[in-house]
């Protein structure tokens, strides 16, 4: 049986980058990082906030419609991002697509402010319910579009963007679907959330204006966990089979999920990151990877393991490493849909962004082939091969 091609054909983001592609590479290769200074429960934190633009177009769309008033940052961030990926891909109203955007947190800010409100008064809002469940990001963003093929949500901690295009890879391979928008979106700048990842004593405690880099992602020899949130929505369209327009293909896909010792634990070395490597790159010659993208959070842990199952994989064989978390923090779900924007950025510009604690060796390589990871607590381990059409 002769599976289709699967073209990126467009793709698009709101981040601390920004929301154009042409400032977003300008940003990639400036070396200073995107994060900045805010209170929260009477603590100054570095966060990676959008950016002034980003801000300014949120806003904008929050007042053109009375409903888009009351629907949270998570909702209107994959808006603005689907509206731009479906343009760029020259999709019509009336062309029949499926939308699958997750979320590893959801409606966030909303959620908890209609929380403390119902326990300050007793009383739940409205519209509490229906703008907080999972399904609301890609059923706004199916109104918005007016489209008319499956619409699917689903959260799948950090690694939920990359399982939506898993998802949106079997649709098309299976003949189910011709086109698919997939995405992930996340508000997670809150207080109770950083207090979270404080609680599990991985946030970064390095100060943003004595330390030169907040979060240490990829410095393999970091004394303390580093990991800094951000915020965004980032999505790609996707069809089966050669098309003009397309950016990349999607060659290859893997996933594993991790055997748990506890809620939060991954092996030394990574088993479920070389599996997903490994089905992802079945039969691709490992010489011809010439960069990954890794999940690489800014924890100890975390990178340390990723960085030991690439080795199990790929021997002497290592392709360039890099990531884009000591830039713009981590996303959650969207982080990995945000590295797979790095990647394509790399091809298209055929250079190489490498981290600021990294000494890399053939940067002048041509980029051809990118392998990006994405792992979330529960082990849930993504790869996806893209290569350069």
């Amino acid at each position: 049986m002769n599976t289709p091609k699967i073209a990126i054909t467009a793709f698009s983001s709101i981040s601390p980058l920004g929301n154009n592609s042409d400032e977003i590479w300008k940003k990639y290769l400036d070396k200073n990082h995107c994060f900045t200074k805010r209170f929260l429960d009477q603590q100054e934190t570095s966060v990676a906030s959008l950016s002034t633009e980003s801000k300014q177009i949120i806003d904008k769309i929050r007042e053109e419609d009375i409903r888009y008033k009351f629907l949270d940052n998570s909702v209107l961030f994959a808006l603005a991002a689907s509206r731009e990926a479906v343009q760029n891909a020259g999709w019509k109203t009336d062309d029949i697509f499926g939308i699958n955007i997750g979320s590893s947190r959801g409606a966030t800010d909303l959620f908890e402010k209609h929380y403390k409100e119902y326990l300050e008064t007793g009383k739940a809002q409205t519209l509490a319910s229906p703008t907080t469940t999972l399904g609301n990001i890609s059923s706004w963003i199916a109104h918005d579009l007016q489209s008319s093929g499956p619409e699917i949500s689903h959260s799948i901690t950090c690694s939920t963007a990359l399982h939506a295009l898993l998802n949106g890879v079997a649709w098309l391979k299976s003949g189910m679907a011709d086109k698919f928008l997939v995405g992930g979106s996340e508000a997670p700048l809150t207080d109770f959330t950083i207090g979270q990842m404080r609680a599990l004593k991985i946030y970064s405690r390095l100060n943003l204006d004595i330390d030169s880099w907040p979060n240490l992602a990829l410095d393999f020899e970091k004394n303390q966990n580093t990991m800094i949130l951000g915020e965004g929505a980032a999505v790609c369209c996707l069809e089966a089979g050669e098309k003009e327009n397309a950016i990349a293909y999607v060659t290859g896909v893997g996933f594993a999920t991790e055997i748990l010792e506890h809620n939060i634990s991954i092996s030394a070395e990574a088993d479920c990151f070389q599996k997903s490597m490994k089905m992802a790159l079945k039969d691709v010659d490992l010489e011809s990877v010439d960069v990954i993208v890794m999940h690489a959070p800014g924890t100890i842990k975390g990178d340390l393991t990723e960085l030991r199952a690439i080795e199990k994989v790929f021997g002497s064989s290592l392709p360039l490493l890099t990531t884009n978390k000591w830039k713009i923090g981590h996303t959650f779900g969207t982080s990995g849909m945000l590295s797979l924007e790095l990647a394509l950025l790399m091809m298209k510009h055929d250079t190489f962004i490498e981290t600021p604690f990294s000494e890399t060796k053939n940067q002048n390589k041509t980029i051809k082939k990118v392998l990006v990871n994405a792992v979330g607590f529960g082990g849930n381990a993504v790869s996806i091969l893209i290569e350069k059409a």
